[in-house]
This record gives structure tokens, C-alpha cells and sequence, in this order.
């Protein structure tokens, strides 16, 4: 059943294919400031509605399996795709980003493999997480557009949190593993 969260998750997976028009260039007849400005902008608002999907979904009983389902999805699809444009354009490092969508993938596969287990929750999604996905989250917009608040330079601010990011990553995975540990070594 459509939902305002539901609706707000599927917006943010519209807004791949439109972040990579607007940022590529000559897609779109914009200098490459304006690229910058939109691509930035379309990241910030999935960004927002990632947060919001959640709270309304919480806020009024409208959570579901399938929200739970495509919610890390659209998270995981729209961050992978900023990030390996700002590759192609020089703006991060390899390594961030095959770090970042690395521990995104081992992180997804040994979540459903806990999940047929029954474990899901021992490996459910913990402030480490969540830290470092407010650091992926502001990160990625300033490098996106270097010159979004004027006066900051945003691609060190940028570059600064997104390996912020990348640290955090590591550390989650390696808690998260840490906590599935006992299971791993079973090999149930």
C-alpha cells in the first residue's frame, strides 16, 4: 500500500537517474556551476527525505516490510552513485568510495544471511551507522558543489568528513562483524 514514507522513498530513487542528467556534462545545456548547484541540491533532498520517511513512517504507524526493504536501497543506491561520479570527476578517492560501497554490500549480504537465521536484529543498524551516515550525507553535497556556502572551502570540508566517513565505515563493518562473529565462525 502507497504511503507518504513510501512515496518519499521512491523520490529518492527518482532522483538517481536525475543526479547523474544534472551532473554529467553536456547532458543538459547548464555551465558547470549550475550542474554543480542542481546536483547538489537533488542529494540534499534525498537526503532530507531519507530522514523524513523514516520519522513519518514512524510517527504515524505506517512502517511495512517492504519500507523497511527499499528504504536502505534507495540510501545505498543514491550515495553509490554520487560517489562514483565524484571518482570520475577527481573530487574523492578510489579508495572512499570502494571502502564505502564495499562495507555496503558485505554489510547487506551478512544482514540477510542473519536474517535467515533469525538474527536480523543482532545486526541492526547502531549509532556507529548512523554517524557515519550523517557524515556520508553532508559530505557528499559540498563535494558535489565546492562553492555551496560561499566563503567555506567546501571540497576540504568535503574531503574531511567523506574520510570521516570512510573511517566510521570501517568501524561499523568491523562491529557489525564483530556481533555476527560467533555465527560466522559456526557457519550455520
Amino acid at each position: 500500500m502507497m504511503n507518504l514514507p513510501l512515496i518519499l522513498t521512491w523520490a529518492r530513487i527518482a532522483c538517481i537517474p536525475l543526479l547523474i542528467v544534472a551532473y554529467v556534462p553536456d547532458v543538459l545545456p547548464l555551465d558547470a556551476d549550475t550542474r554543480n548547484q542542481v546536483a547538489a541540491l537533488l542529494f540534499i533532498f534525498a537526503a532530507v527525505t531519507d530522514w523524513l520517511d523514516g520519522y513519518l513512517a514512524r510517527k504515524w504507524n505506517q512502517t511495512s516490510n517492504f519500507g523497511a526493504f527499499l528504504d536502505p536501497v534507495a540510501d545505498k543506491l543514491i550515495v553509490s552513485t554520487a560517489l562514483v561520479l565524484l571518482v570520475a570527476d577527481g573530487r574523492v578517492s578510489e579508495l572512499v568510495t570502494i571502502i564505502i560501497i564495499g562495507r555496503e554490500i558485505t554489510i547487506s549480504a551478512l544482514r540477510e544471511w542473519m536474517a535467515t537465521m533469525g538474527k536480523r536484529k543482532s545486526v541492526a543498524v547502531n549509532m556507529i551507522g548512523k554517524f557515519k551516515t550523517a557524515a556520508q550525507l553532508g559530505a557528499i553535497p559540498m563535494l558535489l558543489d565546492g562553492s555551496f556556502v560561499a566563503g567555506l572551502d567546501m571540497m576540504f570540508w568535503g574531503t574531511l568528513l567523506i574520510w570521516v566517513a570512510a573511517i566510521l565505515t570501517l568501524w561499523s563493518m568491523a562491529y557489525y562483524l564483530y556481533v555476527a562473529w560467533p555465527d560466522l565462525k559456526e557457519g550455520n
